[in-house]
């Protein structure tokens, strides 16, 4: 069986995520600069070979004043770390349309192993314009403190202004590329 090779599309691809803040709200944000590509055989998920670039600057929580903050070296630094890299490493189907997904996710200069929980690929459809597309959904659980990004204050009442874990959504749509 060949492998085929499919191109991410940004304007049907989210990058989310959400973090608590003061411990008694969520702060919710996307990253939507990012682009990839894919690689398996069909049938066979262990093959993917999947590759993801987020323009870390493309940062928008919908404060704009927030977001600058986020931009500097307190937690990004998107200055010296302008791209946020993922290459998966391998799969772990654990059902029908379902696995683990494992890779390495590069952030702010620092590399670690993450796992996803990733719902997919869908059927292939073709869109209006004869584009064969694919979809799947991802998310995974991540520390930030892992990546160097350790800006906080213990507030008054021992409570952090900014949570640990920054929970990650994935919602991706893959373009096909044509063979040859």
């Amino acid at each position: 069986m060949s492998t085929t090779s499919w191109t991410l599309d940004p304007a049907h691809s989210d990058v989310l995520f959400s973090i608590r803040h003061l411990g008694i709200s969520t702060v919710r944000g996307k990253l939507p600069g990012v682009s990839g590509t894919a690689e398996f055989e069909p049938g066979d998920p262990k093959s993917l070979k999947l590759h993801i670039d987020i323009d870390a600057g493309s940062i928008d929580t919908g404060n704009e004043q927030r977001d600058t903050h986020i931009k500097t070296a307190d937690f990004l630094d998107v200055q010296n770390y302008p791209t946020i890299t993922f290459q998966s490493t391998r799969v772990e189907p654990t059902g029908a349309g379902e696995g683990k997904l494992f890779g390495d996710l590069t952030m702010k200069g620092v590399t670690k192993e993450v796992v996803l929980t990733v719902e997919g690929p869908s059927a292939e459809t073709k869109d209006p314009y004869g584009n064969v597309k694919i979809a799947a959904s991802a998310t995974a659980v991540i520390n930030r403190k892992d990546f160097g990004i350790s800006f906080n204050h213990v507030m008054e009442a021992g409570m952090l202004l900014i949570g640990e874990e920054l929970k990650v959504t994935i919602d991706v749509q893959f373009t096909k590329q044509a063979s040859g």
